[in-house]
């Protein structure tokens, strides 16, 4: 009997095997160890069997099996918190000034987490004055510093939050972690609105009269804007960027939320990357600053 379909023994059949097939066929009998494992990945890249992508997110996936949330959280003294009995105007204003989308709230000492509130749950307070802050908090969720990624990615998933306490084998608040930072550990770091390209501009006016000022900026062009006298040892060769700058006077790398000051600024940094700040928020330093 004739074939139906004679074109089909002209032209090889598509290759309908999935990525995980392919990776299972090229890596048979299979590496004994994870670390193997990673190389027979970046063997596959060199033969067009996966994408960088690809690796890359696989490498993710092997290597966050082995993290907890005490890894990647946010440590406590970084931690952006809301006093339940603060007044609206400063609620809003730390809203503003961080640009974070959830906050715990405590009540009395910072240690008692009592609830998340949500920056756009703030809105319903301009429509319904009467309402109270309290009755706008979501429930929190903890977990202990030992929770595998893994097992937090599930749960994120499974109730729908997107930020948990975590907390230390005393009970304590260690920090806090969302469901970025766990993501993150697959995909790499994940643009937000701070991001943009680096032919775009370095230093930006925000509505409450600060600056962002990335951290690439070099710093003539800092000088130049805040009309900062730098020393001779501060305008050295081996300090071409504000950010360089700033790590070398701290003594460390930059983390999140903490302030320098710069010629009568404050610096704090907002967001960082690969070791180094991406972004400051500029502003004139407090007058207890400028004392000291």
């Amino acid at each position: 009997m004739a074939d139906p379909h004679p074109e089909r023994a002209s032209h090889p059949r598509d290759d309908k095997r999935g990525l995980l097939q392919k990776i299972a066929e090229f890596i048979h009998p299979g590496p004994d160890s994870r670390d193997e494992l990673i190389e027979t990945l970046a063997d596959a890249e060199d033969n067009d069997i996966i994408g960088p992508d690809s690796r890359v997110m696989l490498e993710g996936v092997l290597r966050m099996a082995d993290m907890t949330a005490g890894d990647v959280m946010v440590a406590a003294p970084r931690m952006d918190l809301i006093d339940i009995d603060a007044a609206y105007e400063d609620i809003l204003y730390l809203v503003i000034d961080t640009a974070h989308s959830r906050f715990p709230v405590y009540e009395g000492e910072k240690e008692n987490i009592i609830g998340i509130l949500l920056a756009k749950d703030l809105l319903k307070l301009q429509r319904s004055p009467e309402l109270n802050i309290r009755a706008l908090l979501r429930p929190a969720t903890f977990v202990p510093e030992s929770k595998g990624l893994n097992d937090l990615l599930r749960e994120f998933r499974g109730n729908r939050n997107h930020l948990a306490v975590v907390i230390d084998e005393f009970g304590r608040v260690a920090g806090l972690i969302t469901i970025e930072d766990v993501l993150e550990q697959i995909v790499g770091e994940i643009e937000d609105e701070f991001d943009v390209a680096e032919d775009e501009g370095d230093i930006f006016g925000l509505a409450d009269h600060t600056y962002r000022v990335s951290g690439d900026t070099p710093i003539e062009r800092v000088a130049e804007a805040f009309g900062i006298q730098f020393s001779e040892e501060q305008q050295s060769e081996d300090f071409e960027t504000i950010g360089g700058l700033i790590a070398h006077e701290m003594g460390h790398v930059p983390k999140r939320g903490e302030r320098h000051e710069v010629g009568g600024f404050d610096f704090v940094v907002m967001h960082t990357r690969g070791g180094a700040v991406r972004w400051f928020k500029v502003s004139p330093a407090r007058a207890e600053d400028t004392a000291a």
